[in-house]
């Protein structure tokens, strides 16, 4: 097993532990940023290991098209190419049937993929995405799955989770048959379906259990269900997921809805939001999100956060990113994108560190307002 429970608050599925990766450790409860390409946008590896990054997430598809194997296999791999030390997770492609709906055609083998970038045809199955993985050198690799929209009818659900079970058998049998592929000894983390459908998640939980063996995600969630019920599902798994695995929420979220995810029981997390809301001006805060375009920060003088100690919090102040904001200088998103990744990553700490002294329910209830709040 790679993953362990260190803590567990008494009250609640809280709980604190460590994932063990051929390239290090990460601490958990944890959030991955997103580096679709291998980079996450506007940071280079030295901004994310500042912020306290101990992992990223990539796409499989994308990097597939580009840069492509080639370049990256004559690298010597993913984290050689892009000049990241610490492990990275990729994603299958699997998402991509879903928000690639219109370019692609499904069936049980795979899926046949319309590249947006050049017009040519690839058809992506799971023995393809966990050779694509390996080549890249991922220390987790995702089972290639069909993620549906999240208001989806009972039968396309159903379908998807019987397509997501044949698929991840098919993706562990490649890794078995293929572990010379890669020399970084990856995790591989099957993907549970069912929508909000609580039977149909158990049912998936049931069939796709058996090829884990350090950790498994719930996908098919945050694509347009309502809220609370994504919330009714992940307690669901809460009940059922064994306490051994580490159990990985996919695509959420904002700062309130990982507190939520922590108290049930969620390890890992991912999310585009910390990135690209700082590229639009949204900055988040232990006292809530500013919107840097407004015009009351013109002539603000304090820094993001007072109690942030990021080196754009360090070094300049509101009226100033407001100023490259305004300018459209490209600064301005290195700068925001910094002090976002870091607030997520100490947030994150926080949040391990109030498990560990037995107070993260009544903190998190205490700081949920605040972190809520909008300055705009």
């Amino acid at each position: 097993m790679a993953f362990k429970v260190l803590r567990k608050e008494t009250n609640t599925s809280a709980r604190a532990g460590v994932l063990k990766t051929s390239q290090g450790k990460i601490n958990s409860p944890a959030f991955m940023p997103i580096g679709t390409y291998g980079a996450v946008k506007t940071l280079t590896p030295k901004n994310l290991e500042e912020a306290g990054a101990e992992i990223i997430l990539s796409n499989t598809y994308h990097l597939y098209l580009r840069p492509g194997l080639d370049v990256i296999e004559k690298a010597k791999g993913l984290n050689r190419f892009m000049g990241w030390k610490k492990p990275i997770l990729t994603d299958s492609g699997g998402f991509q049937v879903f928000s690639l709906a219109k370019l692609g055609k499904i069936n049980d083998e795979g899926v046949l993929f319309k590249s947006a970038l050049d017009g040519s045809k690839h058809f992506l199955t799971p023995e393809l995405s966990m050779e694509i993985q390996l080549k890249l050198g991922s220390d987790i690799i995702m089972s290639f799955d069909e993620c549906v929209p999240g208001r989806a009818n009972k039968k396309v659900v159903k379908k998807a989770v019987e397509r997501t079970t044949g698929w991840t058998k098919r993706c562990h049998d490649y890794l078995m048959k293929n572990d010379d592929l890669s020399s970084s000894n990856p995790l591989f983390f099957p993907i549970i379906q069912g929508g909000t459908d609580k039977k149909l998640r158990n049912e998936s939980l049931d069939r796709i259990s058996p090829f884990s063996n350090s950790g498994i995600a719930i996908g098919g969630l945050a694509v347009g269900e309502d809220k609370e019920k994504m919330f009714e599902i992940v307690e669901e798994m809460d009940k059922n997921i064994s306490q051994e695995k580490l159990r990985y929420l996919m695509g959420v979220g904002k700062p309130e809805d990982i507190l939520i995810g922590v108290s049930l029981g969620i390890d890992l997390f991912d999310c585009v939001i910390p990135t690209r809301n700082a590229r639009n001006g949204q900055l988040f805060t232990w006292t809530g999100r500013l919107n840097i375009l407004n015009s009351k920060f013109t002539n603000d003088l304090f820094p993001i956060s007072e109690v942030c100690n990021c080196y754009t919090c360090r070094t300049f102040s509101r009226a100033y990113i407001r100023h490259l904001f305004k300018l459209n200088d490209v600064l301005a998103l290195h700068l925001a994108t910094i002090h976002n990744v870091t607030f997520y990553l100490d947030l994150m700490s926080k949040i391990r560190y109030e498990i560990g002294q037995e107070s993260f329910t009544d903190w998190s209830k205490g700081i949920l307002p605040d972190l809520i709040r909008s300055s705009d």
